[in-house]
């Protein structure tokens, strides 16, 4: 009688089901589904784990699978599967059995894990060190069996979370007591001031033990934060579909292993929701074989979530058009330029927020401070921060857009692992106009509040920044200054440029402070962009001289030494201006500073700056929107001079006193991981004359 389909497997003569034969044996076998590309989905594949390895075949014609003979002691997962085995059997004697090419092996017994889908009760993913796979069953049960038998093999194991409690025995819990040696000693004979005595010589060995276990505690705990830092970049990555190509552990070399390919090679676990894989052929598909010996251990304080960022803006999608400077110009000469309402073209495509940030390009210059302050070489220090207050200009050079005013509340954040620092900044006040910002690396901490007072006169445009810039270091050292004048020339006729001009003061706590002139460009002047200055003690000796270009470049000298860069030593260099030029003049590093890298725009308050659509369609080239939405949210911007008025605070800055200072709350960051902004206002949404009278 023909075999029909069925549910179950026929009988044998003893009475035992082929099934529950099968049961019992030691391997694996069954058909799963797995990711392939977005043109093709899913698709079936022949799955057998026999002996720790998992391996698998493609499916030509499903209702002639032919993977295993009768005789083999597997066990199959899946209703799917024994229903095709059954077929198998039934055709075994009238046609020969035709042998699948293996395309995929999985060492399972190396370094590898596995976890089930959060969101899809018939996903799960097998992780190696070179790739996930993206497996699917047909059932919650079968998915179960299939985790089941990953489990019992030997070496992988499931993803676990380092979010629970790791209780560890503090060193000041561990005591110890002398009675029972005291009562022994005493009981031998022993005067008092001997046991005394050997007392003491007990507990100063218990003190060095304990010291010993608490500097292992503290070793293991700063462990322990390491890899949970470890585990939620994975999570970061993971929650933002990051492809293989923008995330990688440090120290590995990948050359060999198709990084491209992101449905086989991938370093981190992938969403489960969104699949976002890069296309790849069927053909494409690669046996990959154990790599253990081709992968070092990882240095966990150097892994980090990598981001291929942008290295050019959108094309424009419509062609600018010229506006009359003299038409917008004339009426508005000799006042605040923060208060006159420009068209959209005047601007560049970022943000004042955004504009404070890329004083930070060179934050390695402050890293290096911190390092020579450690080691004892305060001069140094004193020297690497002077090159950092001199390098925040060197983006200027050819800008000569500028950048859009931000409304009162608005933010933005800035968290670049690569460079070690978070930064995150607020308008915090819209009359007069306040930005505050707040930053922390790798040992210090920056901190400061801007007010731009800028005015137009005619051929020029003076801007002359109010506040006071802050540096502490961990070990207390602080450092102060102030921006210098800068002028924007010739805005009827000529070349427009810019310069920077006046005296910066950079004022330290301790031993060395620093006096830097920036010196005016002149109509004649063949070599501008001039900065001279030096380091002096706390007794007003100079211990250094400082010279240089604030475009270009920073050196030093001992005092009285010529000003010659062939004896001089190198501070800072600017880097070469990125070849993708635009009419913004925007450096390789404002480029990245209004992108929305995968995963971010889901994570940030409503209130940022890469969130604002005058700001985005004119990145976008989208010219005539830009305008109107510019127009719209200027709107809204006179009215907050009201909001303010009314009691208005800002989020996540406070101010200090009457000093007109303010102060960073510390607890944006903390709102971000929890996505907690229910108190952070839509501010680039529609807002009506009503609204403005409730808010």
């Amino acid at each position: 009688m023909p075999l029909t389909r069925s549910k179950s497997l026929p009988a044998t003569e003893n009475g035992e089901s082929d099934r529950e034969k099968l049961q019992s044996g030691r391997s694996v076998a069954g058909i799963l589904y797995k990711w392939t590309n977005y043109g093709k989905g899913w698709r079936s594949r022949w799955f057998l784990l026999r002996d720790g390895i998992l391996s698998y075949s493609k499916i030509r014609r499903p209702e002639n699978v032919n993977m295993l003979s009768p005789s083999d002691d597997v066990r199959l997962i899946g209703d799917i599967s024994t229903d095709r085995l059954s077929r198998m059997k039934s055709c075994s004697g009238r046609s020969r059995r035709k042998h699948h090419k293996t395309i995929g092996i999985v060492h399972l017994k190396q370094v590898s894990s596995y976890r089930e889908s959060k969101s899809d009760h018939r996903k799960f993913y097998i992780f190696t060190a070179t790739k996930t796979l993206h497996l699917r069953t047909d059932s919650r049960s079968d998915r179960a069996a299939w985790l089941q038998a990953l489990a019992s093999t030997g070496g992988i194991v499931p993803l676990q979370s380092l979010s629970g409690d790791f209780s560890f025995v503090s060193p000041k819990d561990l005591s110890i007591s002398t009675d029972r040696l005291k009562r022994r000693l005493l009981e031998e004979g022993m005067n008092e001031s001997l046991v005394k005595e050997c007392e003491q010589i007990v507990d100063s060995e218990f003190s060095e033990v304990q010291e010993q276990i608490k500097l292992l505690h503290e070793e293991r705990t700063k462990l322990l934060d390491a890899l949970r830092q470890l585990e939620m970049a994975n999570l970061e990555a993971e929650a933002s579909g990051i492809h293989d190509n923008a995330y990688q552990l440090t120290n590995h070399n990948y050359s060999s292993l198709r990084r491209g390919k992101y449905s086989e090679c991938s370093t981190s676990a992938s969403s489960d929701d969104k699949q976002e894989f890069e296309d790849i052929s069927e053909e494409d598909e690669a046996s990959f074989h154990d790599t253990k010996e081709s992968f070092g251990e990882p240095d966990v304080g150097s892994v980090h979530t990598h981001f291929k960022r942008r290295t050019k803006l959108p094309d424009p999608a419509e062609k600018e058009r010229g506006v009359s400077l003299w038409s917008m110009i004339k009426d508005n000469v000799g006042k605040d330029l923060t208060r006159v309402c420009l068209p959209v073209y005047f601007n560049e495509p970022i943000s004042s927020l955004q504009k404070c940030f890329e004083d930070m390009e060179y934050s390695h210059l402050l890293d290096q401070a911190y390092a020579f302050g450690k080691s004892g070489n305060s001069l140094l220090r004193a020297l690497n921060v002077a090159a950092f207050a001199v390098s925040g200009y060197a983006s200027t050079e050819g800008r000569h857009c500028k950048p859009f005013n931000p409304l009162l509340g608005e933010t933005y954040e800035a968290d670049f692992p690569d460079k070690g620092i978070r930064f995150f900044s607020e308008k915090v006040s819209h009359h007069p106009t306040v930005i505050a910002c707040h930053c922390e690396g790798k040992g210090w901490k920056f901190w400061g509040d801007t007010n731009l007072r800028s005015k137009f006169w005619g051929r020029s445009i003076q801007l002359e920044p109010v506040g006071i810039l802050t540096l502490e270091f961990d070990d207390g050292e602080i450092f102060q200054w102030s921006k210098v004048t800068t002028t924007i020339y010739n805005i009827l006729l000529g070349k427009l440029y810019c310069d920077h001009h006046g005296t910066m003061q950079i004022r330290g706590n301790r031993q060395y402070s620093c006096m830097l002139k920036f010196k005016e460009q002149s109509i004649l002047d063949r070599n501008p962009h001039q900065v001279n200055g030096f380091v002096e003690d706390v007794t007003g000796k100079k211990a250094a001289t400082v010279f240089g270009k604030w475009n270009d470049s920073l050196y030093y000298l001992a005092p009285g030494e010529g000003l010659n860069k062939e004896g001089a030593s190198l501070l800072w260099k600017a880097r070469k201006p990125q070849p993708n030029i635009t009419r913004y003049n925007l450096t390789s590093f404002a480029i990245t500073l209004n992108e929305l890298t995968p995963g971010l725009e889901e994570k940030l308050p409503p209130t940022d700056s890469r969130l604002r659509p005058d700001q985005r369609h004119l990145e976008n080239g989208e010219y005539e929107k830009a305008n109107e939405e510019k127009q719209r949210l200027e709107r809204r911007q006179r009215m907050s001079r009201q909001i303010q008025e009314s009691g208005w605070r800002p989020r996540w800055f406070e101010p200090q006193g009457e000093s007109q200072s303010y102060k960073y709350t510390g607890d944006y960051w903390e709102a971000r991981d929890k996505r907690s902004w229910d108190d952070c206002p839509n501010i680039f949404g529609e807002f009506t004359e009503e609204m403005a009278d409730c808010a």
